[in-house]
């Protein structure tokens, strides 16, 4: 049986080790151009340097998306910014994540070396697409999530074992066909495969006007409407074992804008559940109930298994709302402790007296109570309601490095 990695997505550094002490295998991230999340905080060169080398330090490898679709004008800056990754070295990305055939032709050109992947946007749907791209010289092909696990098992089959078939198996559903969407250009002028998506699937639609017979009336954006492209979000965690008969290599997870608190959660349940099964399914399947508690602490919009068994229908949709159901509340990393004092930059309100939750990387969550609180001047305070201060706080149970704080939301 092949050994899954878990590749897991990072929007800036603190997240970025946050997967790397979580459990992460491999994180993907995005730099400042050519990547499909622009309004992710992303990663300056400087930060991308640090980040490859203290993923590196870990053992966690580090792919880079450029997975736009390219006009024209994007070329030469593309060339420009593949020369700058590979000078890197000796902490250059381990991969490059592209959808583009000019992108990947460049990044060949450029960086003959570097190990290519392609990105679902390329619409990944069957076993000659991946063979396409084998011959292009791709080592790995993102499956479109529009698959079967049937699907993906044949392609399997007729693939060489070498190649590598990547996977989503969980968070947030693109509506359109392997997020190639037009709605976001349409309304807003932001381009959705440049990177600028406003996510109008979650808004409200309705049909405003009054049909008449034989007529056909246009759907609008409108407050009085339903959400009718509003998915609930991907969740594999009760099938590990039928991904990994698929024979997928790496099971990625979605959310590259998304808290370390989410990150976090995610990374350490699909980590536990993971080792949990190749250790013994036996165990796996004990541990259920553990996987479900945790996964459901992290910001999400109900669970679906997407196209996995079958092709989705009206109850994987949400109709009547497009929130998140979010059970904890991020509070901060800890960067340090000293003299019993826990530092970090704390990331939401809390208080003096407040019960909150140390999340430890091995599983463990301990229920702690903030006993002393001083600003980074080391005078005492007794709250923090200013977003990313500096604080030093006395717990009734000192934490670890890296430990990750959160708190029961009201």
């Amino acid at each position: 049986m092949r050994k899954p990695e878990l590749l897991i997505p990072a929007s800036s550094l603190e997240v970025l080790k946050t997967a790397v002490f979580f459990g992460a295998d491999a994180v993907y991230i995005g730099g400042e151009a050519f990547g499909l999340r622009a309004k992710a905080k992303n990663f300056s060169p400087e930060e991308m340097a640090e980040g490859i080398a203290f993923a590196h330090a870990h053992g966690v490898k580090v792919y880079v998306t450029a997975n736009i679709l390219a006009h024209n004008y994007d070329l030469d800056g593309a060339a420009k910014y593949f020369e700058e990754l590979k000078n890197m070295k000796p902490d250059a990305p381990d991969a490059l994540i592209v959808a583009d055939p000019g992108m990947f032709t460049i990044a060949e050109s450029v960086w003959p070396e570097v190990e290519l992947h392609v990105s679902t946007q390329a619409n990944n749907t069957n076993w000659q697409t991946y063979m396409f791209w084998w011959n292009q010289g791709a080592k790995r092909v993102v499956s479109a999530r529009e698959l079967s696990l049937n699907e993906i098992k044949q392609i399997r089959s007729h693939i060489p074992e070498e190649m590598e078939i990547e996977t989503f198996v969980h968070g947030a559903m693109c509506i359109s066909y392997s997020g190639r969407c037009l709605l976001s250009a349409y309304f807003t002028g932001r381009d959705a495969n440049k990177g600028a998506c406003t996510h109008p699937c979650r808004w409200k639609y309705a049909v405003v006007e009054e049909k008449r017979p034989g007529e056909y009336l246009p759907v609008y954006e409108n407050d009085r409407g339903t959400y009718i492209f509003n998915s609930k979000d991907l969740c594999m965690i009760e099938h590990i074992p039928d991904l990994c008969d698929a024979g997928i290599d790496s099971f990625k997870i979605e959310g590259r804008m998304k808290t370390a608190l989410y990150v976090a959660t995610v990374a350490r349940t699909y980590r536990k559940a993971i080792d949990d099964y190749l250790e013994n399914p036996e165990k796996y399947q004990a541990n259920m109930p553990w996987y479900k508690e945790q996964i459901a602490k992290c910001t999400y919009r109900q669970f679906t298994t997407g196209f996995f068994y079958g092709k989705p229908d009206e109850n994987t949709q949400i109709y009547d709302n497009n929130t998140y159901v979010n059970e904890y509340t991020y509070l901060g990393i800890i960067d340090k402790v000293e003299d019993g004092l826990a530092y970090f930059e704390q990331r939401n309100k809390f208080s003096v007296g407040d019960e909150i939750e140390i999340m430890k990387p091995d599983g463990t969550d301990v229920k702690v109570r903030v006993e002393e609180m001083f600003d980074e001047n080391m005078e005492k305070i007794d709250s923090c309601p200013h977003s990313k201060q500096k604080i030093r706080v006395r717990l009734s149970e000192i934490p670890n490095e890296y430990d990750l704080i959160r708190m029961k939301a009201e």
